[in-house]
């Protein structure tokens, strides 16, 4: 093989080829026609001496030599991609782009208002775009769609750069009436009725199943070692609700301390420490390597990094 021979846009199409595993998928995400991807994916069978990629009945799938080619391939357009950025400054003062970012309700409602009070300062003309986990699927981050998803994740793809935005205790908002001290007991803890909260990872999620512990996370885990199990009456994904839950209903909910702050200002609320130890949860932010080495990217992550670092100071996490 010549590399005279070689034109780098096919090495483009070949990449895209081999996410989406799809002709038409593949040519609009590059922007082009669905005939000008076929003909290079013919160019591409012709230059490798392989089909690259073949129709089964569960849609196109990559050969042996396509699936040895595809990291290859995409650390060659990292690299291409490095060096054309070296030498560009991102000009945040000037910029109007539009970023991307995937957060659940607790990361939003703690991070996104301190980051925007930044931005205004800084970077007047950027434009962020929040979106639920709900909305963004593992191959969204992965073709650099999504500019950085920030959430709790069970599990992490390897192939994905992360960053920990911050990592919170919990604590639990209760009603402010006399049915709680201000060091809550065990037993109390015990026999009042809850709200059970959690979104981790993106995806669209799945319905809870209440007698299924070991999947509830760490507050109901931990409880379980102990021998105890709380009275959970209302499953929520959003903290919102949980939170207004405690206000409006006289639910117990037990949440990542930086969440229970945005009730200070409610007179029908308090918050008191757990009557058990239960484990820290770690913020991340995720990325594709895609976006790695883009200046804007790398502008947008340091500056979120700086802002979870004050916000985390001042609360003393």
């Amino acid at each position: 093989m010549q590399l005279d021979k070689i034109d780098l846009n096919l090495l483009r199409y070949l990449d895209s080829l081999l996410r989406e595993q799809n002709v038409t998928h593949a040519a609009n995400q590059l922007g082009i026609t669905q005939p000008a991807m076929s003909n290079g994916l013919r160019r591409l069978r012709d230059l490798f001496h392989d089909p690259l990629l073949v129709r089964t009945s569960d849609g196109m799938m990559p050969t042996a030599l396509a699936i040895q080619l595809q990291p290859r391939v995409r650390s060659i357009l990292q690299s291409v991609d490095e060096v054309l950025h070296l030498g560009h400054n991102f000009d945040a003062e000037s910029s109007a782009r539009v970023f991307r970012i995937m957060a659940s309700d607790y990361a939003e409602a703690t991070l996104i208002p301190p980051l925007m009070q930044k931005l205004q300062r800084e970077a007047p003309n950027v434009i962020m775009d929040v979106m639920n986990p709900s909305d963004v699927s593992f191959h969204d981050v992965e073709k650099g769609k999504v500019d950085l998803v920030i959430n709790r994740f069970d599990t992490l793809p390897q192939s994905f750069h992360q960053k920990s935005v911050w990592v919170d205790r919990f604590s639990c908002l209760v009603p402010n009436d006399d049915r709680f001290d201000e060091v809550m007991s065990l037993e109390d803890y015990l026999e009042a009725q809850h709200v059970w909260v959690s979104k981790t990872g993106f995806g669209v999620g799945v319905g809870i199943q209440p007698e299924e512990v070991q999947k509830l996370g760490w507050v109901d885990s931990t409880l379980a070692e102990l021998g105890h199990k709380r009275n959970i009456r209302l499953f929520t994904r959003s903290y919102n609700v949980a939170m207004r839950s405690t206000e409006q209903l006289g639910l117990v909910a037990t949440l990542p301390s930086l969440a229970t702050r945005l009730m200070v200002d409610s007179s029908s609320v308090k918050v008191v420490e757990p009557p058990f130890e239960i484990p820290p949860i770690e913020l991340k932010m995720l990325w594709s390597p895609l976006l790695q080495h883009d200046p804007g990217h790398i502008w947008l992550r340091s500056t979120i990094a700086g802002c979870a670092k004050t916000i985390a100071e001042n609360a003393d996490l």
